[in-house]
């Protein structure tokens, strides 16, 4: 089974390049999409004929801003949206989806650029993030949590460490979070089968930084230790274009 993760930095937008194509030839059993940046009105007619998949959306409030997408072409036993256990999901970030063997939870993790306030909601949205997780291993689930993290966790993960980190999205408080991931049990599947440098999965639009592959690696899947056994490999698609970020997988 292969599992893929892409922002698509706008789905209408990606529809036009190679988004269809990307599907027809990868063939991705289960595909998890980031920043839709549409509602449910404005669903494209391509997707509703992507008869081979089962389609599920969370939508932002705010036009043209965030929201979430899993195609699969297995049903999941259930589906849930957000993170705090009420449905509630302003922004449209989390998708969670019921395998049976494995709880899979698409997410697109905020941004923290913006300003300090976005960083604070930034920081309190991983600890939910992390409290959800636990709970679910803390039950005997398995969990596969894919998505933008939007932040790089090492300074192999990014081109210029040094120069971004008094930036967000390279801040010792961010990046600590994701050693909290390894410390709870948790594992960054990429770097247990690749631990080579410049292996990116973002790159900026600016400077022409895709083809000097100045670039940062913010796309993940990280996993509940007890399912490694079960991950084939894991990968990043750094040819797919289409967007300002890259498909990244794994195997089962």
């Amino acid at each position: 089974m292969k599992i893929v993760s892409w922002n698509v930095n706008g789905l209408r937008a990606v529809l036009k390049k190679n988004f269809l194509e990307y599907i027809e030839t990868d063939q991705p059993d289960i595909l998890c999409i980031q920043e839709i940046k549409l509602q449910e009105p404005q669903i494209p007619d391509e997707i509703k004929e992507l008869k081979e998949y089962h389609n599920y959306w969370s939508f932002a409030e705010k036009k043209g801003y965030s929201g979430t997408l899993i195609l699969s072409k297995i049903e999941p036993i259930s589906v849930h949206y957000g993170i705090t256990g009420n449905e509630n999901d302003p922004e449209g970030r989390a998708i969670i989806a019921d395998y049976g063997k494995f709880i899979l939870i698409n997410c697109y993790f905020p941004n923290g650029k913006m300003r300090d306030e976005r960083l604070q909601f930034k920081l309190k949205y991983y600890d939910q993030m992390l409290e959800l997780m636990s709970s679910y291993v803390n039950s005997g689930k398995d969990i596969i949590v894919c998505g933008d993290y939007n932040t790089a966790h090492k300074e192999i993960d990014l081109k210029n460490p040094k120069a971004n980190e008094k930036d967000s999205g390279f801040l010792p408080i961010e990046r600590a979070w994701l050693d909290k991931l390894q410390t709870h049990g948790f594992t960054d599947t990429f770097r247990k089968f690749n631990d080579q440098p410049e292996q990116y999965s973002w790159w900026s639009y600016r400077f022409g930084a895709r083809a000097r592959n100045a670039g940062w690696r913010i796309d993940y899947f990280w996993v509940s230790d007890s399912f490694m056994p079960k991950i084939k490999t894991a990968f990043i698609q750094s040819e797919i274009q289409g967007s300002d970020h890259c498909p990244v997988g794994i195997e089962l």
